[in-house]
This record gives structure tokens, sequence and C-alpha cells, in this order.
């Protein structure tokens, strides 16, 4: 059972990115959510292996983009007060967040992980 209506701005957890956004459609499982900024840039690699740097694949791992929707369940979903800051400043902010936390563990995780986001970020360009 939905309990947030169309037009509302919510944080929504999308695989491991969090985003502020606007619900556009209400689905039986779901809400529709428009991207509108970054909170958190999804982490790098497997997500099916978090932090394992001996995987197959190991996958650059893209925010969002601007106004891009997606199927979020409704569990991850939550009403945001707070007003919206610009898209490209969240994900300049986010992806320097990740990149220090990233300076800060030692591990061959991290090492690729810090290279995909510099990939990311020339990609962004910014």
């Amino acid at each position: 059972m939905s309990e947030l209506q169309i037009g509302e701005i919510v944080t929504a957890i999308y695989k491991t990115g969090k985003y502020i956004g606007e619900i556009t459609e209400v689905r039986p499982q779901h809400y529709l959510v428009r991207v509108l900024a970054v909170l958190k840039h999804p982490m790098q690699g497997d997500l099916h292996s978090p932090k394992d740097a001996d995987v197959l694949i190991f996958h650059e791992r893209r925010a969002l983009s601007y106004r891009e929707q997606a199927n979020i369940p409704y569990k991850m979903v939550k009403p945001f007060e707070n007003e919206v800051p610009d898209y490209l400043d969240s994900l300049k902010a986010a992806v320097a967040k990740m990149k220090k936390e990233l300076t800060e563990t030692s591990s061959e995780w991290a090492n690729m992980s810090l290279k995909a986001m510099e990939s990311l970020e020339r990609d962004y360009r910014f």
C-alpha cells in the first residue's frame, strides 16, 4: 500500500545509490521516481559481491542521470523535507565523498573503485 503521492519530493535508494527525486507515478509495488539530485554515489564493483575485488567483472557504476526515472520499491522511498540541491553540485559532492572514503580504505576493492570513480569523473565532465 503506497502512502506517498505523485509530485512528492522524496529520497530513494536505488541499488547502492541514494537520490532525491519526485514521484511521477504510483505503481502496484513501486514508485516511479524522477531523479533531481544525488545524495550517495553508487558503490563500484559487483552488486552481488560488495567490496570484493576478486569478481568476474568489476562494474563501473554511474549515478542515475538528472531527470532519469527509476522504479523503486515503496520501502526504499521516504519523504524529503529540505531544499533540493542542484543536480550537478550534488553529483560532485557525492563523488568527492565516495573518493574520500575510498582513499581512507586500503584494499584492492577500494583501489579498483577509485580507478572506476576517476573514469566516471571524466565521463561526468566536471
